[in-house]
C-alpha cells in the first residue's frame, strides 16, 4: 500500500522536477513505447472489437474524476427505484483494443500498472488508448463492460448482471464540483444520488464491519522557483464515488466465486503486533483510542483536515499490508477469500485502462453472467497473473516511497541542522535508538536515528536534521 499520493502543481522546471527525471532513469522506468506497441495501438483505436456490443448510448453516464485526469476508467448513472436503486457502472473495455498475444498485449504484461510521479505518470497503455480510443471521454461513442447492480431501500445488493455495450458520457466532472453541487442543492438526481447510495453503502460497510481509509493527498505546491508540501483532505464525495467502485468490485468478485473461476484481491486479518504498534502511534500523535472501541470506529472518527489525524490516517496504511492476488479454479477458493479491510470477498475491475489483471476480471465476469466459458487467452494466463500483478504492485509502491523521499529531500534540502519539533511514532524492537518522527511544520515522516538512548515512543522529541539531498540522501533526523 503506497504510503501517500502525491500531486504536484505548477510548471516550474524546479530542483524537484529534475530529482524526479533522475528517479525515473534510476529506477529504469520506460521512456516511452516501442514502435510495435505505438502502431498497434494507433491501428486498434480506430478499429475495435464491437461487434458483440449492445447500443447503450441513451444512457446518460457521466465521470467523476480530477479535473486533469484523460483516462477516465468508470462512468456511472444512478437512479431512484420504487423499492431502492439502481446503479449502471460502465468500465471501459480495454480488450476490445488489446488482442491476446501481441505486442501491445506483451507490454502490458510488462508494465501491469500505470506508474504515478508528483509531475506526471507512466502509462500501462498508450495514450491513444488510454486518454483516447478507449478512455470514457464525454460526447465520445466507446466500448464498455456495462454493469448494472439493484440495490434494496437500504443499500443491499438484490441483483447483479453485466454486458458488453457502446456507451456515450455526457459530462466529464470532478469532485470538488460534485461535492458543490450537492451541497447547494443544484445537483440533478443522478448526482445528488451519489450522495444517498455512497451513505447508505458506507452504512453497509460498517455493519459488515469493513472499513476506508481516507487517506489525506500530499500536494507538492510550486511557487515560481520554490514549493512547499501540504495535506489535502479528500472530499465526502470521493469517498461516496469509491464506494461504488468497492460495491462493484464485490460484485463482481461473488459473480467469480459463483462460477469457480476467478482472481481475488485479498487481505489476512492485521496480526495483533501490528494493530499494537498502530495503538502506540496514536498514542504518539495524540488519537483518542480507548481500549474497548474498535479500531475501525476510530479510523471514522478522524477528521483528515487535521494535522495529527491525517499522520495517524498514513500510519493507518500499515495494517493494509500484505494485500494480494490469488487466482482460483475449480470452484476452489482461496485461503483466506476474503479482503480484511472490504469485510467480503473483493477484486479489482474498475480500472482496466491503470490495472493489468481488470482487463481478466471482466473477461470472467462477462462469461459469467453468460454463462459461457472463459476465452482461453484468460484461462491460459490466470496462473500467473497474482505474481504479475505481485510484481508490479511492489514497483509502484517503490515509485511512490522514493516519490516521497525525493520531495521531502528538496524540500528541506536547505535546512540542515535546523531544529523540529516532532511525535515519535515508531520505534524499531530491534534497534530502539532508531524509528520514525512526524514533524509538525512541514509535514514530513522520517527516520530518526543516531541518538544513545531509546527513543520516547508516544512522546514529543526534538530533533535536529542531519541530511537531506534529494537524489542522493533521503530526509534523516537525529534526536537533540
Amino acid at each position: 500500500m503506497p504510503r501517500r499520493h502525491l500531486h504536484m502543481t505548477g510548471s516550474a522546471d524546479t530542483p524537484l522536477r529534475a530529482a524526479l527525471r533522475k528517479l525515473r532513469t534510476e529506477l529504469g522506468l520506460p521512456h516511452g513505447f516501442p514502435p510495435d506497441v505505438l502502431a498497434e495501438a494507433a491501428q486498434a483505436a480506430v478499429a475495435p472489437a464491437v461487434s458483440s456490443h449492445k447500443d447503450a448510448t441513451d444512457l446518460p453516464l457521466f465521470t467523476i474524476d480530477p479535473p486533469t485526469s484523460a483516462d477516465l476508467d468508470q462512468a456511472v448513472h444512478l437512479e431512484r427505484r420504487r423499492h431502492g436503486f439502481r446503479v449502471h457502472y460502465a468500465i471501459a473495455d480495454v480488450a476490445a483494443f488489446v488482442r491476446p498475444g501481441g505486442a501491445l498485449d506483451a507490454e502490458a504484461h510488462r508494465r501491469v500498472t500505470t506508474l504515478y510521479f508528483p509531475d506526471g505518470k507512466v502509462p500501462l497503455h498508450p495514450t491513444s488508448l488510454s486518454e483516447g480510443a478507449a478512455s470514457l471521454l464525454p460526447a465520445q461513442t466507446r466500448p464498455a463492460a456495462l454493469w448494472q447492480i439493484d440495490l434494496d431501500a437500504e443499500g443491499a445488493v438484490v441483483a447483479t448482471s453485466v454486458h458488453r455495450a457502446l456507451v456515450r458520457s455526457r459530462a466529464k466532472l470532478d469532485y470538488a464540483g460534485v461535492q458543490r453541487q450537492i451541497d447547494t442543492g443544484t445537483a440533478e438526481e443522478p448526482v445528488a444520488l451519489l450522495r444517498d447510495i455512497g451513505r447508505l453503502r458506507e452504512e453497509q460497510e460498517v455493519a459488515r464491519g469493513g472499513i476506508s481509509l481516507n487517506v489525506p493527498e500530499q500536494e507538492v505546491v510550486a511557487h515560481d522557483s520554490t514549493y512547499g508540501l501540504e495535506y489535502r483532505a479528500p472530499l465526502p464525495a470521493g469517498g461516496w464515488n469509491a464506494q461504488i467502485s468497492l460495491l462493484t468490485g464485490m460484485a463482481a468478485a461473488h459473480l467469480m466465486a459463483e462460477t469457480g473461476t476467478g482472481v481475488l484481491r485479498t487481505l489476512p486479518v492485521a496480526p495483533d503486533g501490528a494493530v499494537a504498534r498502530l495503538r502506540r502511534s496514536a498514542e504518539a500523535l495524540h488519537i483518542d483510542w480507548p481500549h474497548h472501541v474498535p479500531y475501525a470506529q476510530v479510523v471514522r472518527s478522524l477528521d483528515p483536515r487535521k494535522a495529527h489525524h491525517a499522520a495517524f490516517l498514513q500510519e493507518c496504511t500499515t495494517l493494509l499490508r500484505g494485500a494480494g492476488y490469488t487466482a482460483f479454479e475449480h470452484g476452489e477458493l482461496p485461503t483466506p477469500a476474503v479482503h480484511a479491510a472490504v469485510a467480503d470477498l473483493y477484486t479489482h475491475c474498475t480500472a482496466p485502462l491503470r490495472r493489468l489483471v481488470d482487463r481478466y476480471t471482466a473477461e470472467l465476469c462477462l462469461a459469467a453472467v453468460a454463462e459461457h466459458a472463459p476465452p482461453e487467452w484468460v484461462l491460459a494466463a490466470l496462473p500467473g497473473l497474482p505474481k504479475e500483478m505481485a510484481d508490479g504492485t511492489r514497483r509502484a509502491n517503490t515509485v511512490e516511497r522514493e516519490c516521497v523521499d525525493v520531495v521531502e529531500a528538496a524540500l528541506l534540502k536547505d535546512r540542515i541542522g535546523e531544529v523540529f519539533d516532532a511525535y515519535v511514532v515508531d520505534v524499531l524492537d530491534q534497534e530502539p535508538t532508531t524509528g520514525t518522527v512526524h514533524i509538525d511544520v512541514p509535514a514530513v515522516v522520517a527516520r530518526v536515528e543516531g541518538g544513545t538512548e531509546k527513543l520516547p515512543l508516544g512522546e514529543r522529541l526534538r530533533v535536529r536534521l542531519a541530511q537531506a539531498d534529494p537524489g542522493t540522501a533521503k530526509v534523516l533526523f537525529a534526536p537533540v
